[in-house]
This record gives structure tokens, sequence and C-alpha cells, in this order.
């Protein structure tokens, strides 16, 4: 949830800002991506267009203060970001004093975005569907890769961070093809709600699910570093250390699935009683 506010926060401001700096050379509107991206219609396309694209009368020049608190937003981000790496490898938090790797990390994050973006509407409509689901996961990865790099201070090697980067780009695009088919559906339904606000509520639960997906990825990818790290120096469990974490797992299953029967037949029970 920590990741999903401090993304909120840096990435709706990003977005609207590059938008407007790129719209002066090529045309760019991130309302008319996203909405064509998700296929979104009705309530949920409206209010996507009024969060992202500043009124007509209105000017899209920022001031010093606006780039400082931009910046600021950015890399609360970039550190949450930072504290995930860091956490789960283990290693010294930096805090502020990565802060310059923090803003190269921004730099590149909008650079992906606009790939990415560019990406998915290429082949908008054509049979190269798969070249482009390819080509996306590949950047993702490459990204994904680069970010733990970045971010942990180059403290994590390449190498180390492979497995996490091919397990997220795996599990984005599994999640990207469930946000297509839920995202239109859910927006449609916070904004005809809430208008406007519903867009931001509908983002923070997207954004959510997406942070999900990248914090099990970065433990996964560790444990998937870690066991091929013990194979490659020769070392493996017993198959008596196997056969008892076989067991306490079947036992733990066992057990919970127990619980989950007593709690189910405890409500039947109150129920009864009550009618």
């Amino acid at each position: 949830m920590a990741l999903a506010s401090s993304a909120l926060t840096a990435l709706v401001p990003l977005t609207i800002l590059g938008s407007a700096v790129l719209d002066d050379f090529v045309h760019y509107d991130s309302a008319e991506r996203i909405i064509k991206r998700y296929s979104l219609t009705g309530a949920g396309a409206e209010a996507v267009n009024s969060l992202f694209s500043p009124a007509e009368s209105t000017s899209t020049n920022v001031g010093i203060f606006g780039v400082v608190f931009l910046t600021i937003s950015a890399l609360s981000f970039a550190r949450a970001s930072q504290r995930l790496f860091e956490q789960t490898w283990e290693l010294k938090p930096l805090s502020v004093r990565n802060t310059r790797n923090g803003l190269w990390w921004i730099l590149t994050l909008v650079g992906y975005a606009v790939v990415t973006g560019w990406l998915t509407t290429f082949h908008e409509g054509s049979a190269l569907g798969l070249v482009t689901a390819v080509g996306e996961a590949s950047v993702t990865a490459v990204f994904l890769v680069w970010s733990g790099w970045i971010l942990s201070a180059k403290r994590i090697t390449w190498l180390g961070l492979i497995p996490f980067g091919i397990t997220a780009a795996l599990l984005t695009a599994v999640y990207s093809v469930g946000a297509t088919l839920y995202l239109p559906r859910l927006f449609n339904a916070s904004a005809s709600r809430y208008g406007v606000v519903g867009a931001v509520f509908a983002m923070i639960s997207a954004l959510f699910a997406a942070m999900l997906v990248l914090v099990a990825s970065a433990a996964l990818g560790r444990e998937v570093r870690d066991e091929l790290s013990r194979i490659r120096r020769g070392g493996r469990p017993s198959d008596h250390e196997v056969r008892q974490q076989w067991d306490s797992l079947v036992e733990q299953t066992r057990s919970r699935w127990r619980t989950a029967r007593e709690q189910v037949s405890h409500r039947r029970t109150k129920g009864d009683a009550n009618h």
C-alpha cells in the first residue's frame, strides 16, 4: 500500500507534466492513451480525461515550487522502491544518501513509460500483438533489473537480479491481461459513483495490485537467486531435510483446512440458532 500511494502521488503529476512537455514535440495525450489502452468508455473515460487533461484555458507551465514538490513526490516513490530491494536483499538502508541514483531512476522510469506506451500503440489493431507483448515484457525485465541495480546503489549484481526481472516481467504480463479485462468495469463503476475522484480510487486499486505483483516478484526472485547459487556451489539439502520441510508444509495446510472447516461449521450452527 505504501508503494501504491507513493506511486500515485508521483506518477499522476509526472504523467501530466510529461504529456505537456512531449506535446510540444509530438502529439502525446496521456488520457487518450490510457483510455485506448484499457478500452474505457462512458463515465470512466470522462473521469480519466478530466484527471489527466488540463482545461483548455489552463496553462501547463510549472513554477519553481511545482518542480520542487514534484521532485520530492517522485523521490519519495524512488525511496519506497529502494526500500523494497534493501529489505528483500537484506541490505543496509541508504535512505537519502542514494538520492542521485533515485533521480537517475526517475528519468529512466519516464523513458520506460514512453517506450511501453509506444509499444502498446504501435501495432494497435494489427496481427503483431504477440510480438508487441514479447517486446513489452523484455523491456519490462530490463527496466526492473536496472531498477534493482541502480536503487540498491549497485550493491546487487545484474546476474543476481535476472531471476527477479524475468519473474516480474511474466507476472506483470499476466496482470496486464487481467487489468485489461477488469479495469474498465472498475473505472466506470467508481467514476459513476464518485466522479473524477472515482478514477483516483480505481487507480490506487490498480496500483496496489501492480505493487503486490512487484513485491511478490522480488521475494520470489531472491529465493530463486539463492537456490541457483546453492546449486552452483554444489550444495543441496539432504533428503531428510526436504522430507521434513514437506511434512511441515502438509501439516500446516491440513491445520489451516481444519480451522477453516471449524469456522464455517460454527457460523452455520450460529446461523441455524438465530433462525
